[in-house]
């Protein structure tokens, strides 16, 4: 039972981190009303790529966890850091409307899911290659978060 509660932990914990921060930022949400670059998505699109992202980012992280049988405390606390990069992301942008600093931020979140996904493909390729999504879309996320300071 210890297993199945760990496990079903490692699966959904990012989603209920993802989840815990859209309550503490849905009231203060702007990006309506921002000034936006070429190719911004409709708003709507967020939520349903971030719970995507969020739910792979688990599968990657409850793969890892068991195919991996050692030496996983490095890949462990950069994968909860970068999670919790990237929860503070959210408030940094849309609660304070620190849009430069956002920048900065998310700069750095990439940074840790890169080095995230360098570790994970070391020891077991498949929870890498279930990162690669998540980089595309901070890659595009970042184009946004800039074009959106240099707009606004």
């Amino acid at each position: 039972m210890k297993n199945v509660l760990r496990n079903i932990f490692y699966l959904f914990f990012p989603l209920l981190i993802g989840s815990i921060i859209g309550g503490i930022t849905s009231n203060a949400i702007d990006y309506s009303n921002l000034a936006k670059p070429p190719f911004s998505p409709p708003s709507i699109l967020f939520p349903i790529v971030w719970s995507i992202i969020y739910l792979l980012m688990g599968i990657a992280y409850y793969l890892f966890q068991r195919n991996v049988y050692r030496n996983k405390k490095v890949e462990s606390f950069i994968y909860y850091l970068q999670l919790f990069i990237n929860a503070l992301w959210s408030i940094i942008f849309f609660v304070f409307k620190w849009r430069l600093f956002s920048v900065f931020w998310i700069v750095l979140l990439f940074i840790f899911v890169l080095i995230n996904t360098i570790q994970f493909s070391k020891k077991y390729k498949p929870s890498a290659y279930l990162f690669i999504p998540y980089l595309l879309w901070l890659a595009y996320a970042t184009y946004l978060n800039i074009g959106i300071y240099l707009l606004n």
